[in-house]
């Protein structure tokens, strides 16, 4: 039943800042929201039956279309669960990993990148917008150098990697690093100690730690909780447990704790990528593919294996019959999907203007979550 002063109102699709096509549809009592109710399936496209109609291989270019400015990591998570289905994952070469580790923290600064240029716009803030998209386009030409594309990259293989890194692309990446935390620095000059923009962060879409376990939240809305939890520290995957950084973590649980987070994985990130570029230069150019067929026909069995991507964790189960080429059943476990969830417990009680900054910090992609 509704009170005499409730309204229904859809909040997008259309609206710019639902990022796409996600509908939310609101009770509110003037501009209070008493309840938020996100509806999703507008960019549905039916990829994980696709995965079961394909060979494994012809499915990592359909990973690059769920969360489209994360496709490195998409790529990623996809062959790293196909090779452990397979048995090979330790047969996979040292060069090939630091490459894949680079792609992906590339990938991870390109994605809070983007994120924060958006996060900012639609909060009002206009500038961090042109600063951002600055080094993102650097990371941009740096995907472009090795794999030809920009944003769905396609770039990683079932054992391996596509191709060596093209003669310079380690320069390249280098004069990057060195100039990135400064840029970073940037960032948070225009927004860290901004009033406006703490006004409109702070105390907005506090949610605990125990509450973002519940609803199975995962990457940068649980470190913001202060629940150190990352999958490249927490389940090693490929090189991480070489290579020193630190996960970033707030206190409060806040849309404010969220921002700061990403804002030094960011950092973390680059710290990685300096690290990985001499370990890179110190082995054999050329090895990048383990040994293995070139009909990929796993044993059958089944496998579930998760990555940390930009947004959290992302996970894939496949199961194998052991007979044909493709996947018998693959489901995606995305985490713009999950975290999404929680909309509606942290935009209780706010807003309609807050929405617009619950959405931005979550950082959903509806590629990813609708599939």
């Amino acid at each position: 039943m509704f009170d005499v002063h409730e309204m229904e109102v859809n909040f997008g699709p259309q609206h710019p800042s639902t990022h796409g096509v996600l509908r939310v549809l609101l009770r509110v009592d003037g501009e209070r929201i008493i309840d938020a109710k996100p509806i999703i399936g507008y960019l549905h496209r039916g990829t994980e039956k696709l995965f079961e109609h394909m060979a494994y291989p012809q499915c990592i270019p359909h990973t690059d279309r769920m969360d489209y400015v994360a496709s490195a990591t998409n790529n990623l998570g996809f062959v790293e669960a196909v090779e452990k289905l397979m048995g090979v994952t330790k047969q996979i070469p040292k060069r090939a990993q630091l490459m894949r580790v680079m792609l992906s923290e590339l990938q991870r600064i390109s994605s809070h990148l983007l994120w924060l240029a958006t996060h900012a716009i639609d909060i009002g803030a206009m500038t961090p917008f042109f600063y951002t998209f600055r080094e993102r386009e650097e990371v941009l030409d740096l995907f472009e150098q090795y794999c030809g594309a920009r944003l769905t990259l396609n770039c990683m293989r079932i054992g391996g990697m596509p191709d060596d890194l093209p003669p310079g692309w380690l320069d390249d990446v280098e004069r990057f690093c060195a100039k990135f935390d400064a840029a970073v620095d940037e960032y948070e000059s225009l927004l860290t100690n901004n009033r406006i923009w703490k006004r409109r962060t702070v105390g907005i879409g506090v949610i605990t730690a125990e509450e973002a376990i519940e609803w199975g939240i995962t990457g940068p809305p649980l470190r913001g909780t202060g629940k150190e939890w990352d999958l490249r520290r927490a389940q090693p995957y490929e090189c991480y447990p070489e290579l020193e950084f630190d996960i970033p973590v707030g206190k409060n649980g806040d849309t404010y704790d969220r921002y700061l987070v990403r804002m030094e994985e960011m950092r973390q990130s680059n710290r990685i990528l300096k690290q990985c570029i001499p370990l890179i230069k110190a082995t054999p150019e050329g090895d990048i593919k383990a040994k293995i067929s070139r009909v990929i026909r796993p044993p059958e069995g089944e496998v579930y294996h998760s990555i940390e991507s930009p947004k959290g964790e992302l996970g894939y189960y496949i199961v194998s019959d052991g007979k044909t080429q493709n996947a018998y059943r693959c489901h995606v476990r995305p985490p713009s999907f999950v975290n999404l969830q929680a909309l509606p417990a942290m935009a209780k009680g706010h807003l309609v203007s807050d929405l617009v900054a619950l959405i931005g910090t979550i950082d959903i992609v509806l590629g990813e979550v609708d599939r």
